[in-house]
């Protein structure tokens, strides 16, 4: 904010030298005596006019235009041409003084009224787009970090287990925690990360969930197209395999989760298939728990108008797909969008 205050500065000083010396040549073409105290004069006279209503009408900014703003105003056009008369002593006639009232008078303090507007204007908007960024951002972490609790707790106490029967699972066990961890901690600040990443992520989940289950996968990933050339909000696909797990029967054979991930001339398509458990449910609550309004939110704060969620629950199964477009992009580009929204 303070470096906008400052180019607005910078532009009073320009225009102002260069007026001067508008003023400066005009009079100075036309050979009058004395040309260059009346060009001060009249210099002085508008930046007094100029920035004493400015002045007022900064401190007066947000308030009511009252009988004290009044009285000032009627101060600052009365004494107005003052300074023209002091430093042009030959203009000392009442003609003078007349005509500097009603020419300069009423342009300048319409000049600062208008810039004081427009410096408002300007500010205001700023302001209102930061604080726009702060909301989306602070909701952005609030909704990246909803991450299932529960699971990193399972995960510990079944490293716990593997650990003390001296299994052979367990280093790597712990190296895809690890990596877990770093990706939710550090690489997820990032507004965009590569789709490489994320889908590595998404792999060492899939391993920790896989002590829960017998050696078989219960997970089927099949990803296609140049995903190193893509680039996506990081944490965005977690949730909707969390929900694939948790609404899934307890026992769940080979293949039964079935990821899809498919890049093709910009456009990824995410999906992910799960069967339907028996267990009772919430008729109320949407298929998928909290979720799916969890990545409903980010999709419309990150990608708004460029994308499609589609979910199909034939009784058996429960599927969701996600189409994103435009994503081979760097990540500076998808950052700068954040912004600019």
């Amino acid at each position: 904010m303070e470096r906008v205050k400052n180019i607005f500065w910078l532009i009073h000083l320009s225009v102002w030298v260069l007026f001067g010396l508008l003023v400066a040549l005009q009079l100075g073409g036309e050979g009058s005596p004395g040309w260059g105290s009346t060009a001060a004069g009249f210099m002085a006279t508008c930046l007094y006019i100029f920035y004493g209503h400015f002045a007022l009408l900064t401190r007066t900014a947000g308030q009511k235009r009252n009988r004290d703003y009044w009285l000032c105003l009627a101060g600052i056009a009365l004494t107005g041409p003052l300074p023209f008369l002091l430093l042009y002593p030959k203009a000392y006639d009442t003609g003078h003084y007349s005509m500097m009232l009603i020419t300069a008078v009423p342009i300048f303090v319409f000049l600062a009224w208008l810039a004081r507007v427009t410096e408002n204007l300007v500010l205001n908007t700023i302001q209102k787009e930061l604080l726009e960024k702060q909301a989306v951002e602070a909701e952005l972490y609030y909704l990246k970090s909803q991450i299932n609790p529960h699971f990193l707790f399972n995960t510990l106490n079944n490293i716990h287990t593997l650990v003390y029967k001296q299994a052979p699972a367990a280093p790597e066990a712990v190296m895809h925690l690890a990596s877990l961890m770093r990706y939710m901690i550090y690489e997820s600040n990032a507004a965009t990360v590569p789709l490489t990443r994320e889908l590595d992520y998404l792999r060492d989940y899939v391993s920790l969930q896989q002590l829960r289950y017998k050696p078989s996968p219960v997970v089927e990933l099949q990803v296609e197209g140049e995903t190193e050339s893509c680039y996506i909000a990081p944490l965005l696909f977690i949730h909707l395999l969390e929900n694939a797990y948790k609404h899934s029967p307890a026992r769940l054979e080979p293949g039964d989760l079935k990821v899809r991930v498919q890049v093709h001339d910009g456009t990824l398509h995410f999906s992910v298939q799960n069967p339907v458990g028996k267990k009772a449910t919430n008729p109320l609550e949407e298929p998928g728990g909290i979720g799916l309004p969890n990545v409903r939110k980010r999709l419309a704060l990150l990608y708004p108008d460029q994308h499609a969620l589609t979910i199909q629950n034939t009784g058996e199964t429960f599927t969701v797909q996600l189409a994103i477009h435009g994503l081979q992009s760097p990540a500076y580009a998808r950052k700068a969008h954040l912004l600019h929204h």
